[in-house]
């Protein structure tokens, strides 16, 4: 996996934090999970259930030796949502109990256009 960074952005790789001081490439040449700094939600943006879901992934994929917290949180969404009858958590849950938490961000993303498109 190829990455491109610009100077000063930010990129998270397998709970730690890295800064790039210039414009640079990365290849990634194993499998590690990552996440780049223009993917990251801040707290105060996780105002729907699916925004909350998404803070959770990215909280456990960010600092995965603290992730009691985000896992009990992203439980508690996905299973408000599943009684609410979308469907769509049970999807995601099943990504997040294999540890596809990059697939699972990704999939989060798209539905947060579909719900941003349908509210506008």
């Amino acid at each position: 996996m190829r990455l491109s960074l610009r100077a000063g952005e930010k990129i998270y790789i397998n709970g730690a934090v890295l800064r790039a001081d210039r414009k640079v490439s990365l290849e990634l040449m194993n499998d590690a999970t990552f996440l780049l700094e223009a993917h990251v939600m801040q707290p105060e943006a996780a105002t729907t259930p699916m925004r909350r879901l998404y803070f959770a992934v990215q909280t456990i994929l960010m600092a995965p030796r603290d992730s009691a917290r985000a896992r009990a949180l992203f439980e508690a969404e996905a299973t408000a949502l599943l009684d609410a009858g979308d469907g769509r958590a049970a999807q995601l849950r099943a990504l997040v109990d294999r540890g596809r938490y990059f697939e699972a961000l990704k999939s989060l993303r798209g539905h947060l256009r579909q719900d941003e498109a349908r509210a506008a």
